[in-house]
């Protein structure tokens, strides 16, 4: 008897040879032209936080290099308990954000566990060819694989896993994360000024299709194999149990609130890797917007709320003028409210009266006023 990680492996097998067949050129002529370059190693942090990285490039262009580990595992995503089978890059939901220059190369070591059930492979969309590398990273248990690409456009880019007949359960299971490529020179305003960030945090948003049992209690199950079919069949309802940042219900609350200080500079990455969704900061805004992403346009300038679109990343920059905890949501407030897609900055600071202030307290309404 067949088991589905046997049938899946297969179906992946027999991708991954058609893919080695119809791109066998572009990873020679990264290797060729990479040659000589002087190599960097960076180790990978957990969102929100992001690695040490210059915004201005001090030298010219090297080879980055990164190593992911893909973990297979069950991830509880709210205060009540409720288990994901989930599908991870280096074990974060979302993976973590790698951070390059424009003319780097980005060189990734995807690592698949003999652990693991399922075969992975990544799909960056910075990339040039080959279903963004998608086609050149297929691993089985117990494989592992090195991809390397040049950084050519600049921007915030979404990566995901992306194996044949499979994408949407991996990516909905928690396999996405993102890679900005920075201009050489660092962020511009439209004007060309250079613009610089005290803090980044890095959000990324995902939604989740838990089944439910005859009763309407979510189901814990065993194994990722046992979860698919269920799961696929709350996928094709399009209607999710749960929309997070980071992961899960309240991730980026309470003690682990994202933390600034008044007269800070906070960069905000936020991806979604499979629907739109529209990031508002309750009580402040973005001073520049990079709403597609893309660092070669000038950037929007004092957005109250901006748009991500599915399959995307973008960016905000915000100083922080007043103390206080915000509310960072997707003001899809249903969303934000109900499903979980909420998280907060606790900023330290002094309070400005001038910006704001308390005319009268709460009274009693007297006749006659």
């Amino acid at each position: 008897m067949i088991t589905r990680r046997e049938a899946l492996i297969g179906a992946a097998t027999a991708a991954a040879a058609a893919a080695a067949v119809s791109f066998p050129a572009t990873a020679q002529a990264a290797t060729k032209s990479a040659e000589g370059l002087p190599r960097h190693k960076v180790t990978l942090v957990a969102p929100p936080f992001v690695h040490e990285h210059d915004q201005v490039a001090r030298t010219g262009p090297r080879i980055v290099e990164f190593t992911m580990t893909i973990e297979e595992k069950p991830v509880v995503i709210d205060n009540e308990g409720t288990t994901l089978q989930g599908m991870t890059f280096n074990g974060s939901i979302p993976g973590p954000m790698m951070v390059v220059h424009e003319g780097d190369y980005v060189e990734l070591t995807l690592v698949n566990p003999e652990t693991n059930e399922m075969p992975h492979n990544i799909d960056f969309h910075a990339a040039t060819g080959a279903l963004g590398g998608a086609a050149l990273t297929h691993v089985n248990p117990g494989e592992r694989v090195t991809l390397r690409f040049k950084a050519t456009r600049t921007g915030t880019f979404v990566y995901h896993c992306a194996p044949e007949g499979m994408i949407p359960w991996h990516v909905v299971s928690g396999m996405s994360g993102t890679l900005m490529v920075l201009p050489r020179d660092g962020l511009k305003d439209e004007k060309g000024n250079p613009l610089r960030y005290d803090r980044i945090y890095y959000i990324g948003e995902n939604e989740f299709y838990i089944p439910r049992d005859a009763d309407g209690n979510f189901v814990n199950y065993e194994s990722l194999g046992e979860s698919y079919a269920d799961t696929l069949a709350v996928m094709r309802g399009l209607v999710p149990t749960h929309v997070v940042f980071n992961g899960r219900v309240g991730s980026l609350t309470g003690e682990n609130a994202m933390q600034a200080k008044v007269g800070e500079t906070v960069l905000i990455v936020h991806s979604q890797a499979n629907r739109d969704t529209r990031p508002h900061l309750i009580g402040g805004h973005g001073d520049y917007v990079w709403e597609e992403g893309k660092f070669a346009n000038p950037p929007a300038k004092d957005l109250e709320t901006w748009f991500i679109r599915g399959g995307s990343a973008g960016a905000a920059l915000y100083t922080f003028r007043q103390p206080g905890v915000y509310a960072y949501v997707n003001h899809n407030l249903i969303e934000a409210a109900e499903l979980g897609a909420t998280a907060h900055f606790t900023v330290e600071g002094n309070w400005d009266d001038d910006l704001m202030t308390q005319v009268s307290a709460p009274a009693p309404i007297s006749p006659g006023s």
